[in-house]
């Protein structure tokens, strides 16, 4: 509690102790001695205000005064044009560049020490650095940033992406009208190409191989072909979860044949069984399609006749263990009959007939750099049009239509897919593809694993604070260079519980906190001078409009304190005499002589 907030209690209790003294004397007074009712009012009053008028001279309301600006020049301030006014005072942080006459300071905490009038930042240049955002506490911030830097100024990459996964790489190009840009793997190879839209953007697509750290290349180039910049875009490609997948079918074919071998590249436990009819299947031992046996896998793929052979028990056992947390991948690749659109609905799908199977290609992000329009083969659709509420499309083709799509359902999900023959990708020489229309499918349909405790780490360029978040009390940072640097929790961050750090150097660094070993990688400002100028950027706008919101009160200070104490005296006085008079009190009895 605010010695302020103490005082007020203070001055109120005192005037209720007041109030029901006065009342409480004169209750004990003989009705024909007590003092008209005005005179017990004007006390009363009297005591509130005393004490109203106490309190505004020891904290005097605030009152508008001329609020003193301080210009800060940061990085390129000499690429701003700013009209100075008379009276602010310019300062100059270690990344300014120099200009004559104007005070250079070490950091912004020190420029406002000096300065402690002043209420009002403007900011020149590219930003505040990370070392001055938190001195502006209590200010006003005006930002008049530089203009963007010709390059790459928007960047947006997974971190982590499993084994044999297609993952994006987007961003924003800026002046680079007519440009295009390029993805490399860490051999060297160009994996997607793209020319920059009109406001720059840019979307390209690869596909991971094997597990480990890898470090991809963005180039940009300019209209005339020429690089203007080499960006690395870093990536910890994982193992993928070792899924447990039941595949019931109900004749061979060549897409269960590929989809075994793609499964078997991958490390996900298939279990096939196939039926040949009177009884026949071939694949491991039958068993009985239970909670038991389903509680086993994590993904069940059905088609459509091994689907229909399903027994009501069976449906029960399987409608509970979606409801549990199993994933449904259905395949309705030929006609269905009425009552399958009736079992359909019951799992929140609709199908309506589209004609005959049709020839369709997949669209947007399985398309590779230089490839003709039809470099993808033909792949069929089934003559169903799938649709569900709440569902999510997984999986599309070139014109919209949907492939796949899915829905929730308890703790699991449910996808179903009209994709038939999905292994003509990897006979054009599209294994990448065929591997990620199926790494997607289980992926997303697949019970959930066990939840990671990642660390969240908000990385910097050298000699910059990285924040590291979630970690324990013993975690500790190794540099490329070998170097062990301890991590000291900062007390204030607690339940986050972050730390900072300082790297020296670019390049991959690992944080080791107990058996867990996670690697970031530091990027070195001076290879994406873009990318470092619009981080800076938004961290100082986002600042200044945070800081915006409390102008008025910002710009106040306490106003005089005699016209209330005056007030005070005179009224204590009057109060003081007023209660001691006859005024409002009964006459006294004449007494004989």
């Amino acid at each position: 509690m605010s010695a302020q907030v103490l005082i007020a209690w203070m001055l109120a209790f005192a005037v209720v102790l007041g109030s029901a003294r006065l009342l409480w004397r004169l209750r004990r007074e003989a009705p024909t001695m007590r003092p008209r009712a005005w005179r017990t009012v004007a006390l009363l009053l009297a005591q509130a205000a005393s004490a109203a008028l106490l309190y505004c001279t020891l904290f005097p309301p605030p009152v508008a005064r001329e609020a003193g600006t301080l210009v800060v020049l940061t990085a390129r301030a000499s690429d701003v044009v700013a009209q100075g006014t008379p009276g602010d005072h310019v300062v100059a942080m270690p990344e300014a560049p120099a200009r004559p006459g104007v005070e250079r300071v070490p950091d912004l905490a020190t420029a406002l020490r000096r300065y402690p009038a002043a209420t009002r930042i403007r900011v020149l240049g590219a930003g505040l650095v990370a070392r001055d955002r938190e001195a502006v506490a209590g200010r006003v911030v005006d930002f008049q940033p530089a203009p963007l830097l010709r390059g790459l100024v928007e960047l947006q990459a997974p971190a982590r992406v499993p084994v044999g996964r297609q993952f994006a790489v987007a961003g924003r190009g800026e002046r680079l009208r007519g440009g295009s840009v390029e993805l490399l793997d860490p051999a060297g190879r160009r994996v997607d190409r793209a020319m920059l839209a009109d406001n720059g953007r840019f979307r390209l697509h690869a596909t991971t191989r094997g597990a480990g750290l890898a470090l991809y290349r963005l180039r940009l180039r300019d209209a005339r072909a020429g690089m203007i910049e080499d960006v690395p875009v870093p990536l910890e490609v994982v193992p993928a979860r070792a899924l447990r997948v039941l595949v019931l079918a109900g004749a061979p074919n060549a897409e269960l044949k590929y989809l075994r071998r793609w499964a078997l590249d991958t490390g996900v436990k298939l279990d096939t069984r196939i039926s040949l009819g009177a009884g026949l299947q071939v694949g491991t031992a039958p068993v009985g399609l239970d909670a038991a046996t389903l509680g086993r896998f994590d993904l069940l793929v059905l088609d459509e006749r091994s689907w229909r052979v399903l027994g009501a028990g069976q449906r029960a056992a399987l409608s509970a263990a979606i409801d549990r947390g199993l994933g449904l991948l259905l395949r309705l690749t030929g006609p269905i009959t009425a009552s399958d659109r009736e079992r359909l609905r019951a799992l929140g799908f609709s199908a309506v007939a589209a004609g005959t199977a049709r020839e369709t290609r997949l669209g947007d992000g399985f398309v590779r750099a230089g490839d003709a329009v039809d470099a993808l083969p033909t792949l069929t659709r089934g003559a169903l049009r799938i649709a569900a509420n709440d569902g999510v499309v997984l999986l599309d083709d070139a014109a919209g239509t949907p492939l796949t799509v899915w829905r929730a359902r308890g703790r699991g999900r449910i996808g179903v897919s009209t994709l038939g023959d999905s292994y003509r990708l990897v006979l054009a020489g599209r294994g990448d593809a065929h591997g990620e229309v199926w790494s997607r499918a289980f992926t997303t349909l697949a019970r959930p694993g066990a939840a990671r405790a990642d660390v969240e780490i908000d990385t910097a360029s050298p000699h910059q604070r990285t924040i590291l978040c979630g970690i324990g009390a013993r975690a500790r940072v190794a540099a490329p260079e070998g170097q062990q640097l301890a991590l000291r929790i900062d007390p204030a961050s607690v339940p986050r519980r972050c730390a900072g750090f300082w790297p020296n150097t670019a390049g991959w660094h690992a944080l080791r906190d107990g058996e867990r070993a996670i690697p970031f990688y530091v990027r070195d400002a001076t290879s994406t001078p873009g990318l470092s100028a619009q981080a800076l950027r938004e961290a100082t706008q986002a600042l200044a409009a945070g800081h915006s919101v409390q102008r008025a009160l910002r710009a106040t200070q306490p106003g005089p304190r005699w016209p209330w104490f005056l007030a005070w005296l005179l009224l204590t006085t009057a109060a003081w005499w007023f209660e001691r008079s006859r005024l409002g009190q009964p006459r006294l009895p004449a007494t004989a002589a």
